[in-house]
């Protein structure tokens, strides 16, 4: 196997050329045959294999440096940089990561998970290079899909001063993870087309080349020139009349042309944008005909594409889906956002219905936050679907254009809490925390799949102000479906009213709450449980209450401590000087790794048995004080 050869950075440097075309094959072979196992971003990876190769054999790492946008495509630069091994282990608790970090290699030059960021990140090691007088190339990678987001376009923008090389790679595969949308898009379907000016280039640099001495001379002068034949052919001459120098588009899976493409944008004295066509899937027909689907994979069969677990129950981003679609029709009013992720965020059914009431606004969390407050001083009621890590791009946002005008617009935050394998950059575990912060939002969390529908619709009925729903990755849980009081603002839930101990649970931690309640019953001790369902406002009527009845108030929450909501139960207790001891149980304030949501809880104690563990611990050293509280008097 000539992917044997590969063993560390540059290795691929030694391959004869003629064997290129079969390591690129045997990639994608192993690709297929690793993630088909422990499930990843597979459609992303495939179409950049050619791309990665030729940049691999072009630059020299670490010294150069190589920058991807988002980085799930990374997988095929792990390889070539000696990490073909830790494959077996790929976004498991302790093995490989799924995206660049900067702790697993030298030749991961910036940690990224979120998108338009390349762009950035490259301008700022270009400049650190420049003032220490160090000498090496600088590579963004961003994709088309990223490419929408506002960041990008500033770093742009910051970039065209630059006298120094930069190089920016424009992956190019028409898709972020749904189908990209917006006026970039058309823009790069333009010069997709624009066969006549690709042609001629060609043609034209194959002609000057040919002149025996000063044909790089003469290109170069071409380009700083910015001549007029491209005017003609090229729409909009956008990232050249920034003062950036365009080359392409390159077909990225022809090593050749690519090799080349790279040759010349490093002779280019300032920033130059290199724009790759490649196709998201490649290799592999199943993620070339559902790349969307294939973008970020369980595990699955190789022969049929189609996922080894069966999908049994529903999900809450299912439930919201079906919620969603019903009220379209109860609502006229009601219109869905996202930020180029209708399937994921579940809005697809909705978009079909309704298509004039749907908005895909691209990569742009900000934008759709801002966006969204206007279509609520319109008259209209916005629900914006995002992903909870997502979200956080958009905080100034919700404060300044959403929460501080108190406009009713819905934020349908989904993956909160622990999501697993996507790790540190993808774990919505702050949101209850900034979310509550801003004054006018109210901060909501269901407890199964019947309050998250009975949740929505209150939201989208609320005209108070904003309302952010919180919910989890995953199947949705359905016990409890007796205990379905009606949502009243800023009520919690009281599920079991007894003594001594108060366990207050917030969203889908209910059921390991429930559980834990379960074991205390059976260890002889009595137990409330209350589902706190409204994190922002706090219903210290409640709170107060149990503080009466109880010597002990657990809180449960899969966030952070700091700002969460076992901290604002633990402030109204100590500021009422209540007679009661409060424990707060949540995740560390850290940065979690990747791994399966049971082993993350495990290990940072926040699943049934260490809490469970907990409980007991501190009610026995309750028990203990009292009774020399006792003795001493």
């Amino acid at each position: 196997m000539v992917l044997e050869r590969i063993q560390k950075e540059n290795d691929i440097q030694k391959i004869a050329k003629e064997d290129l075309p079969v390591l690129a094959q045997e990639i994608r072979e192993f690709l297929v045959e690793k993630i088909s196992r422990t499930g990843g971003h597979l459609a992303s990876n495939l179409g950049v294999v050619e791309l990665t190769m030729a940049m691999h054999l072009c630059f020299h790492l670490p010294e150069d440096k190589i920058i991807w946008d988002v980085g799930h495509q990374s997988y095929t630069h792990k390889i070539l940089t000696g990490r073909r091994e830790g494959f077996d282990e790929l976004r498991k608790y302790g093995g490989m990561s799924g995206f660049p970090k900067r702790k697993e290699s030298q030749c991961d030059a910036f940690n990224t998970g979120h998108s338009s960021t390349s762009i950035s990140a490259g301008l700022g090691y270009v400049e650190a290079r420049d003032i220490r007088g160090e000498d090496y190339h600088v590579i963004s990678v961003i994709g088309d899909g990223a490419l929408t987001g506002g960041m990008a376009f500033e770093a742009l923008n910051n970039a065209s001063h630059l006298e120094k090389n930069f190089i920016v790679v424009l992956n190019d595969n028409q898709m972020s993870i749904s189908q990209n949308v917006g006026g970039m898009s058309r823009y790069l379907d333009g010069i997709r087309t624009a066969d006549a000016y690709t042609n001629l280039k060609k043609g034209l640099e194959k002609a000057i080349r040919k002149i025996p001495s000063g044909g790089d001379q003469i290109l170069s002068h071409l380009r700083k020139t910015k001549s007029s034949i491209k005017q003609l052919f090229v729409p909009g001459m956008f990232f050249e009349d920034m003062g950036i120098t365009y080359l392409g588009p390159v077909d990225g899976h022809n090593l050749k042309e690519l090799i080349r493409a790279f040759r010349e944008a490093k002779k280019v004295k300032g920033p130059v944008l290199l724009h790759v066509l490649t196709k998201k899937g490649k290799g592999y027909l199943p993620a070339e005909e559902e790349p969307s689907r294939f973008h970020g994979t369980e595990p699955f069969d190789i022969r049929s594409g189609k996922p080894l677990k069966k999908k049994e129950k529903d999900s809450y981003t299912d439930v919201f889906a079906k919620v969603m679609y019903d009220m379209g029709e109860k609502e006229p009013s009601l219109v869905a956002i996202t930020a180029a992720m209708e399937d994921g965020t579940g809005l697809a059914p909705f978009h079909r219905k309704y298509r004039n009431r749907f908005f895909d606004v691209g990569i742009a969390e900000g934008h759709a936050v801002t966006f969204a407050a206007g279509l609520a001083a319109g008259g209209l009621k916005p629900v914006f679907a995002v992903y909870s890590s997502f979200l956080q791009r958009a905080f100034d946002q919700i404060i300044h254009d959403v929460a501080l005008q108190n406009l009713p617009v819905v934020f349908a935050v989904d993956r909160g809490g622990l999501v697993g394998s996507d790790g540190e950059t993808h774990q919505g575990i702050f949101d209850l925390s900034y979310l509550s912060m801003i004054p006018n939002m109210t901060v909501m969390a269901p407890k199964n799949k019947w309050e998250l529908a009975d949740m929505l619709r209150f939201a989208i009925g609320y005209t108070g102000g904003p309302v952010a729903i919180r919910y989890p990755r995953g199947t949705a849980y359905d016990g409890y479906k007796m205990f379905r009081q009606r949502v009243r603002y800023g009520q919690a839930e009281i599920i079991f009213d007894e003594e001594d101990i108060a366990i207050i649970s917030v969203g889908h931690m209910f059921e390991t709450a429930a559980n834990v309640r379960e074991r205390l019953k059976e260890a002889g001790l009595n137990a409330s449980l209350v589902n706190a369902r409204f994190v922002k406002p706090l219903d210290e009527e409640c709170v107060a209450s149990l503080a009466k009845e109880h010597i002990l108030l657990v809180t449960i929450e899969e966030n952070v401590k700091s700002g969460g909501f076992g901290e604002r139960v633990l402030d109204y207790v100590s500021r009422m000087e209540l007679a009661c001891k409060v424990v707060t149980i949540t995740l560390p304030d850290d940065y979690i790794e990747h791994g399966s949501v049971d082993m993350l809880r495990k290990e940072v104690m926040l699943d049934e048995e260490s809490i469970y563990k907990k409980i007991l611990t501190v009610y026995a050293g309750i028990q203990h004080q009292t009774v020399s509280d006792k003795g001493d008097q």
